[in-house]
């Protein structure tokens, strides 16, 4: 774990950027097409965690980006190269573009200075987005990776962040995946070696640090 000197400088509010991965209705809320997966990330906390990093990043004046996976309803441009992309064409509830699916889910709250980065085909909220060039624009140099799931689409992004020069931080209790033991080993085999990993209430006490900070004379 980072110290909290260290954490402190790389959660800069001027060059940070939360991101929620597939934080969405139709995959963390209570008619998801993946129940296993919403229960792991309801009943595990993580979802009450993005939220509470969201609320924190909102009063922090750090800019918040909701990364969502949707398809057309003709599925034009989705892929079909993967078992994962058939299985999901056959599930019942689709992340189709315009349904409630597809709206950020409670208790997350989404403001008006918020992003949202939809994608319609691939694994990974980065590649092939509009995050990237966002993120640049933004000034960003630590991105921090939270929502579902630990098993693809939350590794995919750290991945193509590292590999495009962010610095990146984990909240270890804001990410979920199934089954449950998975994420702690996915945490600690894999993306400890190429993030900080960290938790909501460290984050949390960093963002307040530096909000202390801005107020002293």
């Amino acid at each position: 774990m980072p110290s909290n000197e260290q954490l402190s400088e790389l959660l800069a509010p001027h060059s940070t950027v939360l991101l929620t991965v597939e934080c969405q209705q139709g995959v963390v809320g209570p008619d998801s097409a993946l129940p296993e997966l919403a229960e792991e990330a309801r009943s595990s906390g993580a979802l009450a965690n993005v939220a509470r990093l969201v609320a924190g990043a909102h009063e922090s004046g750090i800019q918040v980006i909701h990364a969502v996976a949707e398809r057309r309803p003709d599925g034009r441009g989705a892929n079909r190269n993967a078992r994962l992309f058939r299985a999901a064409e056959r599930l019942p509830v689709q992340q189709l573009s315009g349904t409630t699916a597809v709206r950020v889910a409670a208790p997350i709250e989404v403001t008006e200075e918020d992003f949202v980065v939809r994608r319609l085909h691939g694994l990974s909220p980065i590649q092939g987005t509009d995050l990237d060039p966002l993120l640049r624009n933004l000034g960003c140099r630590t991105l921090v990776v939270t929502g579902v799931s630990a098993n693809v689409a939350v590794p995919n992004a750290v991945f193509d962040a590292v590999n495009r020069g962010y610095t990146v931080v984990v909240p270890k209790d804001a990410i979920a995946g199934v089954p449950c033991d998975y994420t702690s080993a996915m945490i600690r085999n894999t993306l400890a070696l190429v993030a900080t990993v960290t938790t909501t209430a460290e984050v949390l006490a960093a963002l307040t640090r530096a909000r202390s900070s801005r107020r002293s004379p």
